[in-house]
C-alpha cells in the first residue's frame, strides 16, 4: 500500500514519531495521571492510622518525588504496549513504518528516560538491552477517521501482569460467575500487584479478544465509567465487593484493594463465556501522544481509545 509520501516526508514523520514516543514514555513513566494520582489521595485521606495509611503516604511522596526529579516512579518501568489510532488521511498508513518509528523511540527512551532493560527472549531469556524484540513494544492499531496518528501508551510492570488471568466460563455462569472470577484472581494476587491495583476486565469475544478487550480496559481513567448503564453498574459493584475482601495497600490490610474496576465487553459465541482479568498495580501509568501529518506533536494524560 503506498504511503503517500516521498522519502524526506516519510523521514520526517519517522523522526516525529520517535520522537513523540519519548516524550510520551518520559511523561507516563514520571508523572501518574490526575484520575489515579486523586485515587490515591482519597484512600490516603480515607484509611486509618497504621500500615494502610503509611503505606499510600509513602507511594504519595514518591510519585511527587518521581514528578519533581523527573525519574520513574517505580524501578520496573514495564513492558510497553501501545493503540496506535491511524487517521485514514495521516500520511503514513504501513503498519511496519509507524512501529519502526515507535520502537526506535523506545530504543531511545530506554537511554533518555532512562528505562530499565526489560525485554528478554522467552527461553533464552537473552536480554535485548533496549527494550524492543520481535513483536515488542506490543503495538495494536486500529483505523480512524482524521489526520492524525495517535499513540497510546501504557507501560506496565510485570508484578502485576503475573497476576493476571484469563478463562472460559460455562455460558450458564453469568455475570455472578464473572464476578467470582475477577473477585478470586484479586484475592489470589494477594499483596503480589503493588495494591491498591487498577483492574481491566474484559468479557466475550474469544480468549484472545477478552484478553485485549482486559488491556483497552486499563487504557481507559478509573473515573470514566463504561458507557453503557448495565456495564457501568458492574464496575461499580466489582470495585465495592473487591474492597471489601480487606486486602490492602501492599497486601497489609486496609480499605482500599482497588482504586478503579474498568469493564469492556464483546459478544460471544452462544456455547461460551470468555473473561480475561488484567492487573494493573497502583502505578497506573499511561501518556497519549497526538502526531499530525507535519510530524509535529503533543502529549497528554487526559486521550484514552475509545470504542474498539
Amino acid at each position: 500500500m503506498p504511503t503517500g509520501t516521498n522519502n524526506d516526508e516519510e523521514e520526517k514523520l519517522l523522526e516525529g514519531i520517535a520522537d513523540a514516543t519519548v516524550e510520551a514514555l518520559k511523561v507516563a513513566e514520571t508523572r501518574l495521571p490526575r484520575d489515579v494520582l486523586e485515587a490515591l489521595e482519597r484512600a490516603a485521606e480515607d484509611e486509618q492510622e497504621g500500615h494502610p495509611k503509611m503505606i499510600l503516604e509513602a507511594i504519595l511522596e514518591n510519585v511527587k518525588i518521581a514528578e519533581e526529579k523527573g525519574v520513574p516512579m517505580c524501578q520496573d518501568t514495564g513492558l510497553v504496549t501501545v493503540i496506535a489510532e491511524v487517521g485514514r488521511e495521516f500520511p503514513i498508513r504501513l503498519a511496519t513504518t509507524i512501529e519502526e518509528g515507535v520502537q526506535e523511540g523506545v530504543r531511545r527512551a530506554t537511554e533518555e528516560v532512562p528505562l530499565r532493560p526489560n525485554v528478554v527472549h522467552p527461553l533464552t531469556r537473552e536480554n535485548t538491552g533496549d527494550n524492543t524484540g520481535d513483536r515488542v513494544p506490543v503495538v495494536h492499531f486500529v483505523p480512524t477517521k482524521g489526520q492524525e496518528l495517535k499513540l497510546h501508551f501504557l507501560p506496565k510492570g510485570f508484578g502485576s501482569e503475573n497476576t493476571s488471568a484469563v478463562t472460559r466460563l460455562l455460558p450458564t455462569a453469568g455475570k455472578e460467575g464473572v464476578k467470582e472470577f475477577v473477585i478470586e484472581t484479586v484475592k489470589k494476587a494477594g499483596g503480589m500487584p503493588c495494591p491498591p491495583v487498577v483492574l481491566g476486565v474484559g468479557i466475550g469475544g474469544t480468549i484472545e479478544m477478552a484478553s485485549y478487550l482486559a488491556k483497552l480496559a486499563l487504557f481507559r481513567p478509573i473515573n470514566v465509567r463504561n458507557p453503557d448503564p448495565e456495564i457501568a453498574e458492574f464496575e461499580e459493584e466489582l470495585l465495592e465487593e473487591i474492597n471489601e475482601l480487606g486486602i490492602g495497600p501492599m497486601g497489609l490490610g486496609g480499605k482500599t484493594t482497588a482504586l478503579g474496576v474498568n469493564v469492556e465487553v464483546a459478544y460471544t459465541h452462544t456455547a461460551g463465556l470468555p473473561v480475561a482479568v488484567n492487573v494493573q498495580c497502583w502505578a497506573d501509568r499511561r501518556a497519549t501522544a497526538v502526531v499530525y501529518p507535519d510530524g509535529y506533536f503533543e502529549v497528554t494524560q487526559q486521550d484514552y481509545p475509545r470504542g474498539f
